[in-house]
């Protein structure tokens, strides 16, 4: 019998705060964003210390409705005290400010709930993103990550097995506000 693994997924690397809670790395249960566009506006771009404090405020409402089955997107929320099997958080690349933010409230769930906590690249995660979309999906496939300050074409070979094919020198397709 295969156990279903829920993971909530907690990701501040930048200026959005969000968190999901996926099944089996396929099917989303919940997605809830937190968007820092109107904060950040005014400057052109993210202020590091606006945006982590912007988590701080933002992080334990993000998380309880992503536990509570909430979803932008109209997933149909689950029962209660759904149970998730383990805490994954976003540790880099992104702003240390607002990454840490975010490790340490993953932190706290892990260690509250007894749930053992992993630590996700943040580029990983674009390049793995199309999975749920596509569930028959499986590697190898080239991937586009325009992403913030990250622009790359990436060959992925394999789950943890990358080739960067080409990338940006001077400036990212992947800007933000």
């Amino acid at each position: 019998m295969n156990k279903n693994v829920r993971v909530l997924g907690i990701e501040t690397s930048c200026d959005e705060t969000a968190a999901a809670v996926v099944e089996n790395g396929r099917h989303i249960l919940s997605n809830v964003v937190s968007s820092q566009i109107p904060i950040h506006q005014p400057y052109g771009g993210v202020v590091p210390e606006l945006a982590s404090r912007a988590h701080v405020e933002t992080v334990q409402a993000v998380v309880e409705a992503a536990l509570k089955g909430q979803s932008p997107r109209g997933v149909a929320p689950f029962p209660k005290n759904i149970p998730v099997d383990i805490v994954a958080v976003t540790v880099g690349p992104g702003l240390v400010g607002s990454l840490l933010v975010g490790k340490v409230a993953a932190e706290m769930l892990a260690w509250v709930y007894k749930k053992p906590i992993v630590g996700v690249n943040h580029l990983e995660g674009h390049l793995l993103s199309i999975l749920p979309g596509h569930p028959d999906l499986e590697p190898p496939y080239l991937a586009l990550v325009v992403s913030g300050g990250h622009t790359e074409l990436v060959h992925v070979k394999g789950y943890g097995k990358y080739h960067v094919l080409g990338r940006t020198r001077d400036d990212a397709a992947g800007g933000s506000v």
